[in-house]
């Protein structure tokens, strides 16, 4: 489970296996329990979550927003 980079606690990641055929560039978030998984195009949104309140999840895809384009240079990177 390669971390892509930590925030606030937060652990932004994705997992070695990403399904076949892979899945279109996603990143997961991981803290205290709570998990969600985003997916990044066109623009942030939410695919699923766990232990995260509404507020948290704005947080999340905010700091995923900001974060994209290395989120998928680190992705293309792993993945190529």
């Amino acid at each position: 489970m390669p971390t892509v980079f930590r925030h606030l606690g937060f652990r932004f990641f994705f997992y070695s296996n990403e399904g076949d055929p892979r899945e279109p560039v996603h990143i997961h978030v991981m803290k205290d329990g709570g998990e969600a998984k985003f997916w990044l195009d066109p623009d942030p949104r939410l695919a699923r979550s766990v232990g995260f309140d509404a507020r948290t999840l704005r947080v999340l895809a905010r700091i995923i927003a900001d974060r994209a384009d290395d989120i998928e240079e680190a992705w293309n990177e792993h993945f190529r």
